[in-house]
């Protein structure tokens, strides 16, 4: 019983993991567009950008997925809970990966332009050779901490009833009381999944530090 039990539980990794990663991969991609409006030379732009910003990570993440899931429906859009989880997940992964670019593009000094400039190399091969993996060096432990708190974020999607981790421990302890154990295993899969991201990230980090260096 106690393995049909764990064996129950341990599936809602999928959908937890699933959507972790896809919204993380969602999210590291479209913050480097909003980066180019966060360093904007028009005002106007700069402000929008500031003001998305502060909007999406102002508002706490339970309550974007229940706009997005029960507020839209207002709307005449009826979105299915794994989309609403996607969609919120991945526009708050944007607006944070955006902010840790930022950060990381300011570690990097105006020098490192004007030497790639000297060398005659356009700007695609200047942010290929030489920004790009200093940024991502720099950025890669805020990446990886981002990408646990989606995964502990992940935890509210079943509030909408997607079948997570969180949301089967909880039928367990319906059927089968013993909530202390139920949602504990629980925990744990979600402290072994945090483990294993950081470790990665250690490892990656540590790759990209014996071949670059940011000045």
């Amino acid at each position: 019983m106690i393995w049909e039990i764990m064996g129950y539980i341990a599936l809602g990794a999928g959908w937890t993991i699933g959507i972790t990663l896809a919204a993380a991969a969602i999210g590291i991609v479209l913050g480097a567009p909003l980066l180019l409006l966060a360093r904007s030379r028009f005002a106007v732009v700069r402000g929008a950008y500031d003001l998305f910003v502060h909007i999406v990570r102002g508002v706490p993440t339970l309550v974007w997925l229940f706009i997005t899931y029960f507020g839209v429906s207002q709307l005449g859009l009826t979105l299915s809970p794994i989309t609403a989880s996607m969609l919120t997940l991945s526009l708050l992964a944007a607006a944070y990966m955006a902010e840790i670019y930022r950060g990381g593009m300011q570690a990097i000094r105006v020098g490192q332009w004007e030497a790639a400039g000297a060398l005659n190399l356009g700007r695609f091969d200047t942010v290929k050779d030489i920004i790009g993996p200093q940024l991502f060096r720099a950025v890669s432990p805020s990446i990886a901490t981002q990408i646990i708190g989606l995964l502990k974020d992940s935890s509210l999607v079943s509030t909408i009833g997607v079948t997570d981790l969180v949301f089967r421990a909880g039928v367990m302890t319906q059927y089968h009381a013993h909530g202390i154990y139920m949602f504990g295993f629980a925990g744990l899969i979600y402290l072994l999944f945090s483990l294993l991201i950081a470790a990665f990230s250690r490892s990656i980090h540590a790759r990209v530090t014996r071949k670059y260096a940011v000045a």
